[in-house]
This record gives structure tokens, C-alpha cells and sequence, in this order.
């Protein structure tokens, strides 16, 4: 250890050794950022966890820590709170004043510490939470400056010069390098990130996807391969945690990855016994190619520089391709490689479900088609789906001697024996075929696989070339341009690429749904919620037949969500809140809390609201598509069930003329019943029963849109009787909408609850997104609080607007006007926690409409939900998918203004003043739209196309056009809507 004596300025040696496994050789950090308020305030000492958790692993791998601080007497604060002796260095205000060092912004302090430490500032990272000693950072030259923003500072923080600002410090990746907006790179390995870095590297194309795993890993707890097929689930039993649950997963299949290697006969990659250095992994959004590169040194030094390159094509929906080359440097002798399949895998990525019952695949059978290829056949253990995996592993560049196939415990190995000569490089590539029997057009998978492998039969160059084809024509269509940071507008790109990895064209040949964590871990087991109420307006405008196959996943589950709804006594369709294979309610009884270690009922299963997406879904693919055919066939089907379903759970009071509908759960979720009836539900949620008047609303509509022989058609095969259409009339007139104090109440009773002490939860916890956890943990509950999780009430601006929201209460008979919708706003902002990744994405959206300044730094944070994984590490169990795709339809709906109206494209633009431009492209009724707007106008371009002519409105400026035609809209201050 290296002295803290204030009185001793003596340099450290350098250490030797350093691992390689991080770029930076020191870290410092603030005082402020290692002990919470409580701690410096003397009434309670507490370090931030994220923080002790981050000197922890720098302490294991030999990074050398420093702080800096003015604090006059830091050794002592930081001795109350036992971690003293976690410092190499401490610089504080008493060394400061006996060296006549100036503090921040000057860099003085921080240059004393790293002279101390001995290590050169350009490889040194500043955590800081202050804008001074941000700048501090900065003018000291040092190689990266981290803001950490735990009081809304982010702007702050990133205008005095912070590389980037994150939430906690356990967030911080050290190796992260966010400088080109159409990369993701990382450097080095830090095993406490690996599993976020490994699903925001997943490749996927919406058939299947696999996670940026390393190639000689298997699951230990640091790595976890994983590859999932859309829509292939499997049901098993299980015990975790003592209790024993039948639960349907998402089913991880065969890893195709495995390869290994070895120096002569020395140990084998994947045991760790290699020396790694220069490790760096890039994601290249535009072709979806992940490249990861890296030197390997063996026991008697010889060393190995290793490149691999891996796709899942976008082409050619079955396929994907590991290519590595082997190049040897400043020798020339024997390695080996080691390739396989591994399909003893299970089902282990979510720590919480955790068990018995894991496995959900049957015990392979390996053959070997030719000398080149092995075929792995498996069987899910209770669907009785069929898998085949195919592999075909060709070597260039070197002779190799090929060892038998071994197949044993669930796992084939094959080993290639070859000479390297120095720096000729040796090519192995690996090319995968995926099958299921749920696929069209095949015999079976294993002829599937095989006839697969036979078409492509060229290196990884000509796999790809239609691969990276296939992604430029995707972009042309999804890409979103604009002039804000370039970490905004890579989080944008990235968040685009994972929508298309998980949902693209290829999704649309199967029976999928959207997986809230996309394909890319098994958080949620895989399983559809509501997610696509985010998704399908990304979607809907860019590729609608995607759009209409994944509301087919919901018209082909009507039948089963008609019976859950006779179970209960109702009629029409009662979706399920969690759906899988079959659409029966999937969703979990009883949820562990690991921080009162003991499960807890889940009442989830009453938010009866997601029938309600589901309507609102079909209706807007209809507006964009004007798809009468599609409506009558199927549209129509799920909005009148569904509407049926919430007519029947209204009940009548003939004394107020007001219908009520009682035991359901809103978005919120935190809330569940009144205090002392927990699971109960509630009387009159304000968003479903005004989502509910406005579908009713849609029903009658949808009867007048397909008006002649397509109506009688329909009313005859549902079965809709005159009396139901004037009780639907009757319902959305009249449903009841709660208030207390001038404000919409999220339920009746709402505002008889108590308010919480927000800031003193703050204060003890720290993050609190799991505010129900807590409040558990506490023999507490958020039944009694005045609380969300996420959005409630305001979900219904969001998907309303302001105007459309006040339209629907006065339909209601309620007088409610702009300003009593922004007291709302405020009101529910200041009361959520948000505990859901969705959360932020409303509130930007329904922000836009009143305060573009908030909208633009709450978008931003909604931004690094999976950048920064800021809930706690759980982006490494899959990414959340409608957060993401919640983002991209912010810039265009929220940003932009962009909303469908009937039989017209129309725009009101509000551009936050951190943006001055944006571009995207539209598809709204057979026409490819290019936009472009700017703070002067907003210019549409009509690609050639013989669809019939489109109205476009712009701020109430009107203009029809043709394919080929464009316009511009000139636009002024007052068309900007910049509160």
C-alpha cells in the first residue's frame, strides 16, 4: 500500500504487473462520490455500494485508487466509514493548504494524486460529481472525466467538459468508448459488466439472435451464451427458492460459438492460463458485425494475435458465421483449436428463477453429415419442438490435423492440430444453420440445416456482403438523423438496431410476439406484455406487414383469450398480462424480493389494461395503412372483443348515469388494491377507463369505416346486436373518471393516500426504482402512498395528446382544460419513481407537449436505460425493448409532432432547443416519406410511387401530394410549440 501520510509527498513506484484487463491504470475519485450525505453529515456513515463495488474490482485488478477532495479532514470521515484503507492516496484540503495547492477547477489537487500514484494523467480516469472539479479533470489533461448525476446535473456536469455523465457509479464501465455514433466498443475485460456488454453485443435478425458471449466460455457466472429463437418457448416445472413453480421460458438453444485454443501443449483459452492483452470489442451498427481483437501469450511467452468476427445474417434468416484468424507473432510452432457445439445449455441467465427445472432440451444426437460439418438434433422438453443446428468449420491459411468428433455430456468437440508460421495468418471459420418444425417450407431441420449449409459455401467476405446489404436497405428506412451529441445519437442507433434484431421482416414469417427483453437474455422468460404499444409506432411507419404479423400473434390467440374471459365470467377477449406460446396468463403468482429474502404475492395478472393496447394497436395500423381488407378480416375482430370485455366489466349506477369498473391494476403496477385489501384492484382507473370510453368510441367506428356488405359481414359472424352497439355509445359517454384537488386521481381513492417522504428514501437507499421492494422489505406497502412505478395517468397523454385527452373527458362530461391537464402533469412527475424503463419515455413524450427543455433532459435519460444498464444490472438478462423503441418514436412523434389524423399525415413540431434539425423517413399509405426539419421549415420529399395522393398538414398548413412531389413548410416561431 501506498502511504496517505499528509506529510509525505512521495511518489509510488509503478506497480508491476498491472492488469491488462482495464485502460486506465488509476482511477480517482471525489469524496462526495464515495460517502453519501448522511456520512459526511455525521448522522448516519454509509458508502454508496456501486461505489465499493467498483473499488473492489480495481483492488483485484491492481488498479491503483486515489481521492481527491477539499475536505479538511477526509481521513477521518472515511476511517468512521471503514474504508480508509480502500485508498492508495488521498489528497485532501490539509495536504492542499500544507502545499499551497489550489482546489477546483483548478487541476492541481488531482495532478498531486496522480504523481503520487505514479501514473501519467492520460491514463488516469476522474470520477466527479461537481462541475468544478469536472473542469478540473479536464484541464489536467486527464484520459477520461466521468459526472456522476444524482441531483438532476446532467447538463451541468457535460458543459464543463465530463466524457460522459452517468447516474450511480456502479454504472460506470471503464473499458466503454462512445466516440463514433455508429460503434460500440469496449476495451479490456471487467467481469462485473461482461454480462451487459454481452447482450448489448447480441446479433440478431428478428428470426434469431445470439449474445455477444465470448467464443471459449460457457456459462460460469461472468459469461453466459445464450441463442434464442422467436416464439420458441418450453413449459417445466421448478424449485427456486423452496417453491415449486410451472413456468414457460423462452428456450435458450444450442450454443454454436465454442471455440478454443492452445500455445503447443500448453493450457487451453478457455481455462484462463493464457495471458490476454490490447482486448477490444466493436459493434459496427451499419452492417451488424461484431469484431473483437486481442493478443494471447502462452507460459514460455510465445504470443498469438487473435481477430474474430461474427454475424447473424440479416439475410439469410438461418444463417450466421464466427470467423477467427490466428496469427502468430515472433515465432512459428504448433496451436491448437478446439471448436464444438454445446447443447448441454439451460436456462440460467436470470439469477431470480434460478433452480431446478433449468433444462429445457432433450439430450442431443451429434452426427457428422461430411468431414467438415456436425449436426446437432435436440427436442424441447414439453412443446415438442424440433431443433437442428448445423456447423461447418473450414481452416485456410495453414494444413490441420483433424482429431475424432467427442461427444459426451450434452457437448460435441472436434480439435484441429496445425503450425503457425510467424505472421501468416490462419482463418477458422464456422458457418451455422438454425431450423425448428416450426418453420414453413421445410421436410425437417435436420435436411433443413444441411441444405442451408449447402447454399453458402463461400468465406465470411461473401456471407457478408448480401448481409450488410440487407442492413443498408433497413437503415435507409429507420435511420433517424439529428444535430445533438454523438452519445445521443449512438444510443438512437443502437436502440434502433436492437428493435430490428429482435422484430424485423423475418419475425413476420413466424407466430411471434414482441418479448419485452427482445432475444437478447430470458429477464421476463421471454414473455409478450405490452411492450408493443412502444414498438408497433416505430414499426407501423416503416414496415406495417411486420406490424400486421405481430397483431396476428394476438388474432391467433382470440380463442384462448375468449375463454380466460368466459373463465371470469365476461365476455369478449381478456389478453393475458404475460403471454408465451398458447396465450393462456403466464404471468408469476408470487415474486421473490431478494432484498427481504422471502416471495411475495404478484398481482400483475389484473392489468386487464394490455387488452386495451391491443385495440389501440389495431386501430393506428389501420389509420396508417387505410387496410380496410385487413380491418375487416382481423382488425376489427380485436377491437370489438376486447371492447366487449371492458363493457362487461362495467358495472352500472342508474342514480349517477355513471359506469364504474372495478378490480383492475393501471400501468402503475406499484399499487395493487386499497390499503388492508392488497390484490384487491381498483375502482375506476382513470387510464382505463378513459382508454376504455375512447374505444368504445373506435367501435362504433370501425362499423362505420367498413359501412355496407364488409359490416353486415362482420356484424353477422360476431354476432353484434343493435343493443350492443347503443350500450357501447352509452358506456363512452358515461364512464366515470375520478379527481380529487383538480387533479385526474389515478383511481378512486387516490388522493386519500398518504404522501411519502420522497427525499428520505432518497437518502437512505439511494436508487429507488424498486420503491415496492423497499416499502415490502420495510413490512410496508405502496398501497397507502401517494406513488407510480411509471406512468399511469399520464400514458393517457401520451397516447392521446393533450387535446385528445381533454376531447375524451368532455365526452365524459368532465370540464377539464389545458391547464388542469399541465397541474396533472406535475403532479404525477413529482410523485413517480420510475421503477420501468418506460416510464421516462412517457414522461418525455407527454413533456414535449408543455416543457421541451424537461422533455429533452428526461429523453436523454431514457436514453441510458440500457447504455448505462440503470436499473441494476438487469440489461444483462436482455434489454428492454419498448424503452428502447419508446425512444426512436419520441424524436418523430414527440419531437417532431408527428400523429395520424383522419385520412391525413399531420406535424407539430416541437424542437427542444438542443435540436435544430431532424431527418427520417415515413411509410403512411403506399408512400416513403423523407422529413426533414429544421427549425425554418419542415421539408417533405414523396418517393415515386403510384399510390393514391396523401393529405399532409404541417402547424395548419395543408397541401396534397403525388409520389415524386415534395413540399416544404415554412415554419415560424409561433408554429413551435417551446414552453
Amino acid at each position: 500500500m501506498a502511504t496517505t501520510d499528509h506529510g509525505n509527498a512521495t511518489e509510488m513506484p509503478p506497480r508491476a504487473g498491472r492488469s491488462p484487463a482495464l485502460p486506465y491504470e488509476a482511477v480517482l475519485f471525489t469524496l462526495t462520490e464515495v460517502l453519501t450525505p448522511a456520512a459526511l453529515a455525521r448522522v448516519g456513515v454509509r458508502a454508496y455500494p456501486g461505489t465499493m463495488a467498483l473499488l473492489e474490482r480495481l483492488r483485484a485488478g491492481g488498479i491503483p485508487v486515489g481521492l481527491v477532495t477539499p475536505h479538511a479532514d477526509a481521513e477521518t470521515v472515511l476511517s468512521d466509514a471503514g474504508v480508509h484503507a480502500r485508498f492508495d492516496v488521498i489528497i485532501d484540503g490539509q495536504v492542499a493548504a500544507e502545499q499551497h495547492l489550489p482546489g477546483p477547477p483548478e487541476p492541481d489537487l488531482y495532478l498531486e494524486a496522480a504523481r503520487r500514484l505514479g501514473v501519467s494523467p492520460q491514463r488516469v480516469a476522474v470520477v466527479e460529481d461537481a462541475a468544478a472539479g469536472i473542469q478540473a479533470g479536464r484541464a489536467g489533461g486527464f484520459g477520461l472525466v466521468v459526472g456522476i448525476d444524482r441531483t438532476g446535473t446532467r447538463e451541468g456536469l457535460e458543459g464543463a467538459g465530463a466524457d460522459l455523465v452517468l447516474g450511480e457509479v456502479s454504472e460506470l464501465d471503464l473499458g466503454v468508448s462512445r466516440t463514433d455514433p455508429w460503434r460500440m466498443v469496449y476495451h479490456g475485460f471487467d467481469p462485473a459488466h461482461e454480462g451487459h456488454r454481452e447482450a448489448l453485443t447480441t446479433l440478431g435478425n428478428g428470426y434469431m439472435a445470439t449474445r455477444g458471449a465470448h467464443p471459449e466460455r460457457r456459462d460460469d457466472g461472468t459469461h453466459y451464451p445464450g441463442t434464442y429463437l422467436a416464439g420458441i418457448y418450453n413449459r417445466a416445472t421448478c424449485t427456486i427458492h423452496g417453491q415449486e413453480l410451472e413456468e414457460e421460458h423462452l428456450v435458450n438453444t444450442p450454443n454454436w460459438l465454442p471455440v478454443d485454443l492452445r500455445i503447443g501443449q500448453g493450457p487451453w483459452w478457455s481455462t484462463g492460463g493464457l495471458d490476454t492483452a490490447g482486448e477490444r470489442r466493436e459493434l459496427d451498427l451499419r452492417q451488424g458485425v461484431l469484431t473483437r481483437c486481442l493478443s494471447l501469450t502462452g507460459p514460455e511467452g510465445q504470443c498469438v494475435s487473435v481477430v474474430q468476427r461474427r454475424l447473424v445474417s440479416m439475410h439469410a434468416p438461418h444463417l450466421a458465421a464466427l470467423e477467427t484468424t490466428v496469427t502468430a507473432q515472433g515465432f512459428s510452432g504448433p496451436v491448437s483449436i478446439r471448436v464444438g457445439i454445446d447443447a448441454a445449455v439451460t436456462n440460467t441467465n436470470v439469477h431470480d428463477y434460478i433452480g431446478t427445472g433449468g433444462q429445457h432440451l432433450t439430450a442431443p444426437v451429434f452426427t457428422e453429415p461430411d468431414p467438415d460439418t456436425v449436426l446437432c438434433e435436440v427436442l424441447t422438453t414439453q412443446s415438442q419442438i424440433r431443433l437442428g443446428l448445423a456447423v461447418r468449420t473450414t481452416i485456410d491459411g495453414a494444413s490441420a490435423r483433424a482429431h475424432p468428433g467427442i461427444s459426451e455430456e450434452g457437448r460435441y468437440c472436434r480439435q484441429y492440430d496445425l503450425e503457425l508460421t510467424d505472421g501468416h495468418p490462419v482463418t477458422v471459420l464456422r458457418t451455422a444453420a438454425v431450423a425448428t418444425s416450426r418453420d414453413r417450407a421445410i421436410s425437417s431441420p435436420a435436411t433443413a440445416v444441411q441444405a442451408e449449409l449447402s447454399r453458402h459455401r463461400g468465406d465470411f467476405a461473401s456471407l457478408l456482403q448480401p448481409h450488410a446489404g440487407a442492413w443498408r436497405r433497413l437503415w435507409e428506412r429507420f435511420a433517424i438523423t439529428f444535430d445533438a451529441d454523438r452519445q445521443s445519437q449512438l444510443v438512437l442507433n443502437l436502440h434502433v438496431f436492437h428493435l430490428l434484431q429482435t422484430v424485423s421482416e423475418h419475425t413476420a414469417a413466424l407466430d411471434a410476439g414482441v418479448p419485452a427483453r427482445g432475444l437478447h437474455g430470458e429477464g421476463y422468460r421471454g414473455h409478450v406484455f405490452w411492450d408493443d404499444l412502444f414498438v408497433f409506432p416505430v414499426l407501423g411507419l416503416r414496415v406495417p406487414e411486420t406490424t400486421e404479423a405481430l397483431l396476428d400473434y394476438r388474432w391467433h390467440r382470440l380463442d384462448a383469450a375468449r375463454a380466460a374471459a368466459r373463465t371470469k365470467g365476461l365476455s369478449g377477449a381478456m389478453f393475458p398480462w404475460q403471454s408465451g406460446s398458447d396465450g393462456r396468463e403466464e404471468t408469476p403468482r408470487q415474486l421473490y424480493n431478494r432484498r427481504a429474502d422471502h416471495w411475495v404475492p404478484d398481482y400483475s395478472h389484473r392489468q386487464r389494461h394490455v387488452g386495451l393496447a391491443v385495440a389501440y394497436n389495431a386501430w393506428q395500423h389501420y389509420q396508417v395503412t387505410g387496410d380496410r381488407a385487413w380491418l375487416a378480416a382481423r382488425g376489427a375482430e380485436l377491437i370489438i372483443e376486447v371492447t366487449r370485455l371492458f363493457s362487461s366489466l362495467a358495472g352500472y349506477d342508474p342514480e349517477t348515469d355513471r359506469f364504474h369498473i372495478d378490480h383492475v391494476v393501471g400501468p402503475d403496477e406499484y399499487h395493487d388494491g386499497p390499503p388492508g385489501s392488497p390484490g384487491a384492484g381498483f375502482r375506476d382507473n382513470a387510464y382505463t377507463n378513459v382508454l376504455t370510453s375512447w374505444l368504445c368510441d373506435r367501435a362504433g367506428a370501425v362499423l362505420t369505416e367498413l359501412a355496407g356488405h364488409p359490416a353486415r359481414e362482420l356484424i353477422d359472424r360476431l354476432q353484434i346486436t343493435a343493443e350492443e352497439i347503443a350500450h357501447w355509445e352509452h358506456l363512452a359517454r358515461r364512464l366515470a373518471v375520478p379527481f380529487h384537488d383538480g387533479i385526474i386521481s389515478q383511481f378512486a381513492g387516490y388522493g386519500e393516500l398518504l404522501e411519502l417522504d420522497w427525499a428520505g428514501y432518497r437518502a437512505r437507499y439511494g436508487s429507488i426504482e424498486r420503491l415496492d421492494l423497499i416499502l415490502e422489505a420495510e413490512n410496508d406497502t405502496p398501497n397507502r402512498y401517494k406513488l407510480a412505478k411509471q406512468a399511469d395517468v399520464l400514458m393517457l397523454i401520451h397516447l392521446l395528446g393533450p387535446e385528445g385527452t381533454t376531447r375524451a373527458l368532455d365526452r365524459l362530461g368532465y370540464a377539464f382544460d389545458q391547464e388542469d391537464l399541465r397541474r396533472t402533469v406535475e403532479y404525477y412527475l413529482a410523485r413517480t419513481a420510475h421503477g420501468s424503463t418506460l416510464s421516462r419515455v412517457a414522461h418525455a413524450s407527454v413533456l414535449a407537449q408543455i416543457d421541451t427543455t424537461r422533455a429533452w433532459s428526461v429523453f436523454r435519460q431514457a436514453l441510458l436505460a440500457d447504455l448505462d444498464d440503470t436499473q441494476g444490472g438487469t440489461t444483462r438478462e436482455g434489454v428492454h425493448l419498448g424503452a428502447m423503441s419508446g425512444t426512436i418514436d419520441i424524436v418523430v412523434r414527440a419531437f417532431a409532432g408527428l400523429h395520424i389524423e383522419t385520412a391525413a399525415l399531420a406535424f407539430t413540431p416541437r424542437l427542444p432547443e438542443h435540436l435544430r434539425e431532424v431527418g427520417f423517413q415515413v411509410l403512411y399509405r403506399g408512400h416513403r416519406i423523407d422529413v426533414a426539419l429544421s427549425t425554418d421549415a419542415l421539408h417533405v420529399r414523396l418517393q415515386p410511387s403510384s399510390a393514391p395522393p396523401v393529405h399532409i398538414s404541417v402547424a395548419g398548413d395543408h397541401a396534397e401530394l403525388s409520389g415524386g412531389h415534395d413540399h416544404s413548410f415554412p415554419l415560424s416561431p409561433d408554429s413551435f410549440i417551446t414552453a
